[in-house]
């Protein structure tokens, strides 16, 4: 089933922030109480005491509005200042590994992951909403490395953008399998052994010929 055609906003109807706010959080507790299956705009509309059509203005439906309230707790995400480039690491994934933990995080991620499987225009905007916004962490991760004289300066700007695509998968991809497919605590022990793979590589030589 695709998605409907985006949403646009009726002229010179301003959109409200905090009407904005409310619908989000409307919909992380819909999503917790009923689950995916049975909530619907109209229960998140009553929650958030607006109009049906508010959410109808902003949204084209129920996909595209889960999508949102998930992406609005990953925006909380921040890297710390921790003196060195695995201390941040380590800093950054315990905050993922607890946002995923929460329950309304893991659902509705897990549920817009499944629908987008046969829906184009919702695994685009996962990935504008969620994996283009948080890439953000890892540029800023680098970039203070690069600083400090931990990671040497880029060069090549096309392979700098492939490095942060990479970087981000395989973080982003050992978090959620860790805490979402494997149902295992992302503790301080896990996330330190993970950074130093993550560091250090597996330490395998190229073979001789």
């Amino acid at each position: 089933m695709q998605s409907r055609t985006p949403a646009t906003r009726a002229s010179g109807r301003p959109r409200s922030a905090e009407a904005d706010a409310a619908i989000l959080a409307a919909t992380r507790e819909a999503l917790v109480e009923l689950g995916w299956s049975k909530l619907t705009l109209g229960d998140v509309a009553m929650r958030a005491r607006v109009a049906k059509t508010t959410l109808y203005r902003r949204w084209s439906g129920k996909n595209e509005l889960v999508v949102d309230a998930v992406a609005e707790l990953f925006d909380e995400l921040v890297l710390p200042e921790r003196g060195s480039l695995a201390a941040d690491i380590e800093g950054v994934v315990l905050q993922f590994a607890a946002i995923l933990a929460r329950p309304e995080a893991a659902s509705g991620l897990m549920a817009v992951i499944a629908e987008s499987t046969r829906d184009d225009a919702l695994r685009e905007r996962i990935r504008s909403s969620i994996v283009e916004r948080q890439k953000r962490l890892v540029l800023e991760g680098r970039a203070r490395a690069q600083t400090r004289g931990e990671l040497p300066p880029e060069t090549d700007p096309e392979e700098a953008v492939r490095t942060v695509d990479l970087i981000f998968d395989v973080v982003a991809g050992a978090v959620v399998h860790r805490t979402l497919v494997s149902g295992r605590a992302a503790d301080e022990e896990w996330v330190r052994d993970f950074t130093a793979l993550l560091l250090g590589g597996l330490g395998a030589g190229t073979p001789e010929p």
